[in-house]
């Protein structure tokens, strides 16, 4: 993670999971982040709809030039890249893993603006859509970059970030403060 806003959001993320594969999109309040927030956007991952930007940051919306709400995110990728954007927000959302990308733009005066791309799923929740956070900022900016507006996304470099590795007791504990309910522990039988 190159962006010092990157690096900042990931640790908040990454803060508010604790223990779990991510956190409860209630977890990530923004107020801790706010500083973070222009940079910032959430996406729905709805299939039929593919993925619309629910909320996006003033300086998200700046890069592209327009109001992003309701828009679909593969709308922002040049045709070969929407399929890899596509598979990596599946992959994301579906392992739960932050995923780091480097992406190059073209200003509408056919300049490139080079990128990072943060992508922070949130856990699942039978009672809403799954949602997908992350961030977008330019790691350069050109001198003449003014004004204009960001064009043809492409996806040049990505990985994803892994779990942290949890001891035997770590995850005992866990599974016991999980557990509700009616439980049977084996053993004592007969042995009084």
């Amino acid at each position: 993670m190159k962006h010092s806003t990157t690096r900042a959001l990931y640790a908040y993320w990454d803060k508010q999971r604790a223990d779990a594969q991510a956190p409860d999109r209630r977890a990530m309040e923004p107020g801790p982040i706010r500083h973070l927030i222009g940079d910032t956007f959430v996406l729905a991952c709805d299939r039929g709809a593919r993925f619309p930007v629910r909320v996006a940051g003033t300086r998200v919306c700046a890069l592209v030039g327009r109001d992003l709400k309701g828009q679909d995110f593969l709308d922002l990728w040049n045709a070969s890249g929407r399929h890899e954007i596509e598979d990596l927000i599946g992959i994301s959302t579906s392992e739960g893993l932050a995923t780091v990308a480097g992406v190059t733009a073209q200003t509408d005066t056919q300049l490139p603006v080079y990128l990072e791309l943060l992508l922070l799923p949130f856990a699942p929740s039978s009672l809403a859509p799954q949602c997908i956070t992350g961030s977008l900022v330019p790691l350069t900016v050109p001198e003449r970059f003014g004004h204009t507006r960001l064009e043809t996304f492409t996806l040049t470099t990505w990985r994803h970030q892994g779990h942290r590795l949890q001891t035997i007791r770590q995850r005992a504990v866990r599974k016991l403060a999980l557990a509700r309910g009616f439980m049977v522990y084996e053993g004592l039988r007969g042995e009084v």
